[in-house]
């Protein structure tokens, strides 16, 4: 055989063998499987393309978009009080827990969540009003101490650090101290003009006082909801030009004093502020601010679109949505999904035929983050400020932790923990993943939602990890008719070949490993070909000599 055939066909079969599917995880809608990896016995292998199945998943890998940094909650004064009494209660319920929930390790039957927000001071779920310097007037801040949090605070988030050494630190405050409000209270009311200095010398001496601890702020917010005040709990309106002043003498100060790294995130609100905060915002001070972050209370998801294409090179974060007690668990979850964690998806249609669908969602609009509010309450959302009229009907942590020592994780968790598992980094110390262009046809195709995402290697020469993560909601009730869950028979186009799987009703993660194919089409592969499971050359069964 001349040897440039038997290099094409040599290429061909590196092809194939490098796209194969080990690892599926998987959470359906009657709980039968939650969260719960599916280690098929053979492959399931990317073929020649032939017919397509009732949907289309086509997975675009040369267009690249954000890095996702990951997913989690808020560490709030009464999610840690709870954690720090089980583990006072129950150490290995506690660590097991922990590690359920923050283990990067890749195979881990866990979810790696890696991103937590902190309250800088007390928020609607602590024990009483406090903040860092209660001496009014003292604007040397010469009564600062970052020991008036609980210490619980601190000790839970130097242990879930321990468990993932990846995990971002999102830092933020409800309100300023009170004697710095025109109310005299932390609880509703706006910012002195007088202080608007001060503030930013307190919000510095919060990030000295978290690096004290051993945690060292990935970000900070100027303020939490900028556009709620509320006297019932700690919150304060702070007026467009007031944030970015603050940001600017912040940003200074932490880029002279060892903080350079850190990002300041702005806004931290409802989606419904796009145009009348976070872009005036950026307007106004973008060479303080990383980013914005969005909250999901008011307002829908697609509002994001305006920040994105004004400011495509600044950063997207969602931080903040809240379970209910008492919603529906399978409901909850397609919700959360096609908003926050995969995309809200629209069906695209030729002369009345469906023809496909156009993602629109958190992720698809740019967030780099998926967070929800709590990480842990109580089977009846507390322990909450008292007075606090906050979470009418009651708010669900992503954990329920019992007073008996006992937890479990909520719809919350599930959602997360799905797309983590296509995000996390495949190798220690490698990156996390990044989304990737994808789209989905066939007659089925409006019954999935889909995330695509790209993972690098530690090793230049060992394969991408391509993921995908699915939600097939085809339970006849987003149509309008009768409860009818059925699965749905897919094939997964990639870089020329295809594989087929049968989605069931809920949501489903799986990856496979390839090389890259580079931004002209083609790929970049070597002439040796290797047998692949994770990723890492082995032995070679075809080389060119």
């Amino acid at each position: 055989m001349h040897s440039s055939c038997l290099s094409f066909l040599l290429l061909f079969i590196g092809s194939a063998a490098s796209q194969q599917i080990w690892d599926i995880w998987q959470t359906t809608w009657d709980r039968s499987g939650l969260f719960t990896s599916l280690a098929p016995s053979t492959p399931i292998n990317f073929v020649s393309p032939s017919t397509i199945g009732s949907a289309d998943i086509v997975v675009d890998d040369t267009s690249v978009f954000q890095t996702v940094y990951g997913f989690g909650g808020s560490l709030t004064d009464s999610a840690a009080e709870l954690l720090s009494n089980l583990k006072t209660q129950n150490s290995n319920n506690y660590w097991a827990l922990l590690d359920y929930l923050f283990s990067p390790t890749d195979g881990a039957n866990a979810a790696g969540l890696n991103y937590i927000r902190v309250p800088l001071g007390a928020s609607d779920f602590s024990a009483s009003v406090y903040n860092y310097d209660e001496s009014s007037g003292d604007t040397s801040f010469n009564n600062f101490n970052i020991n008036a949090a609980p210490s619980y605070v601190f000790s839970v988030l130097q242990d879930i650090m321990s468990v993932n050494s990846y995990l971002k630190i999102h830092v933020l405050p409800w309100s300023p101290p009170g004697w710095m409000k025109s109310s005299g209270s932390m609880n509703g009311g706006s910012l002195s003009s007088n202080y608007v200095s001060s503030y930013a010398t307190y919000l510095f001496k919060c990030l000295q006082g978290f690096q004290s601890k051993g945690l060292t702020p990935y970000a900070i917010s100027i303020q939490n909801e900028p556009q709620n005040s509320d006297t019932t709990y700690p919150s304060c309106t702070m007026p467009v030009a007031v944030e970015a002043q603050i940001g600017m003498a912040l940003r200074s100060m932490m880029n002279n004093n060892g903080f350079g790294a850190v990002r300041i995130i702005g806004f931290d609100h409802n989606w419904s502020g796009v145009s009348s905060y976070a872009i005036p915002l950026l307007q106004a001070a973008p060479n303080s601010f990383a980013g914005v972050a969005f909250h999901c209370y008011e307002g829908t998801v697609s509002e994001q679109a305006a920040f994105q294409a004004a400011f495509p090179d600044k950063e997207i974060y969602f931080t903040e949505c809240t379970g209910s007690l008492g919603s529906d668990w399978w409901s909850d979850i397609k919700w959360y999904m096609n908003n926050i964690f995969i995309g809200e998806t629209i069906s695209v249609s030729l002369f009345s035929r469906l023809i496909g669908r156009i993602l629109e969602g958190a992720m698809s609009y740019g967030a780099s983050t998926g967070l929800m509010w709590n990480l842990a309450l109580d089977g009846n959302g507390d322990p909450i400020l008292p007075g606090s009229d906050s979470c009418g009907g009651g708010c669900r942590g992503i954990v329920q932790i019992n007073n008996d020592g006992t937890y479990s994780v909520n719809q919350e968790f599930y959602s997360m923990a799905q797309a983590s598992k296509g995000i996390i980094p495949k190798d220690v110390g490698g990156p996390f993943g990044q989304r990737i262009g994808v789209t989905i046809g066939g007659t089925l195709a409006s019954t999935l939602t889909v995330g695509a995402y790209v993972t690098g290697r530690v090793n230049p020469t060992d394969w991408l990890r391509y993921s995908i993560v699915v939600l097939n909601e085809n339970d006849g009730t987003s149509t309008g008719g009768a409860w009818n869950p059925v699965a749905v028979h897919t094939t997964i186009e990639f870089q020329g070949m295809q594989a087929s799987y049968t989605f069931p009703v809920g949501v489903t993660t799986l990856w496979w490993f390839a090389p890259a194919t580079s931004l002209n089409g083609t790929k970049e592969e070597s002439y040796t070909v290797y047998a692949e499971t994770d990723g890492k050359q082995q032995q070679p069964f075809y080389i060119i000599q």
